[in-house]
């Protein structure tokens, strides 16, 4: 069976991690970026602005 070329990953916000809006997305396992955190400017809907994302792992479904 071949290996996932992609991993999925949540963007929450480095500046204000409660106001829980995320995005999920999906990484590249192969290539420069998959050593460092991805960041991203996107729109936080609860602040009414843009802020900066980062990368954090999903939760384990299997995990209890």
């Amino acid at each position: 069976m071949a290996k996932a070329s992609f991993i999925k990953v949540m963007l929450v916000n480095e500046e204000n991690p409660e106001t829980g809006t995320k995005y999920l997305i999906k990484k590249s396992t192969k290539g420069t970026k998959t050593s460092k955190k991805l960041k991203f400017r996107k729109y936080d809907p609860v602040l009414r602005k843009h802020c900066v994302f980062i990368e954090k792992k999903l939760p384990n479904p299997k995990a209890k």
